[in-house]
């Protein structure tokens, strides 16, 4: 039995404790996934709470045979895409989303301002995705999740995934031409 069903198990049977494992085990992920979609530290908390009321209610329902990770993902997907249609049907930044999500090493003051300047551009060229482009970015490049498995947290084919992330790479790498080897090598985005 793998630790998920381990717990899901605990957790039919009533112990709390193994729900607030679950918690602990999950919720850095979750929250850096809602903080990303969203760019709202509120939101992405509440989210987080929202998420895993709806998967304890949905527990007792769960096929404990597949890690939860995916799932709870979807969860989170769903609660941050309707967050950021129902604030901010307009525009979507996300603004110090790399920041959060990849800790940028130490570097001297040159290398900070240089870093602080392909920030901004990458920056740039993320928020000009559209918002289905940009959640396979997130969840593939920041989340490491594999094709299949975006496709089942989205709820879409893994052939619209696959053509989703060919179109945002497409489009990054054409707004990021400018900036060389590197913004690649900064990024690590050599497989643009």
């Amino acid at each position: 039995m793998n630790q998920d069903a381990e717990l899901v198990s605990r957790i039919r049977e009533g112990d709390s404790e193994a729900f607030a494992a679950l918690y602990d085990r999950y919720k850095k992920r979750l929250f850096r996934t809602a903080l990303a979609i969203t760019d709202d530290q509120g939101a992405a908390e509440e989210i987080l709470q929202d998420c895993f009321l709806k998967a304890y209610h949905c527990l007792p329902r769960i096929d404990c045979s597949a890690p939860l990770g995916p799932w709870l993902h979807r969860i989170v997907v769903n609660l941050s895409y309707n967050w950021v249609v129902k604030r901010r049907p307009w525009f979507v930044s996300v603004e110090g989303m790399i920041d959060r999500l990849v800790a940028p090493p130490q570097l001297s003051p040159e290398h900070v301002y240089e870093r602080r300047e392909l920030h901004q551009r990458l920056h740039e060229a993320i928020n000009s995705l559209n918002i289905h482009h940009r959640l396979v970015v997130i969840l593939f490049y920041l989340q490491g999740f594999s094709l299949t498995e975006i496709a089942y947290i989205l709820e879409c084919p893994v052939g619209t995934v696959k053509s989703r992330l060919h179109h945002a790479r497409k489009t990054l790498k054409k707004e990021l031409t400018s900036e060389g080897a590197v913004l690649r090598e900064a990024y690590d985005l050599s497989s643009l």
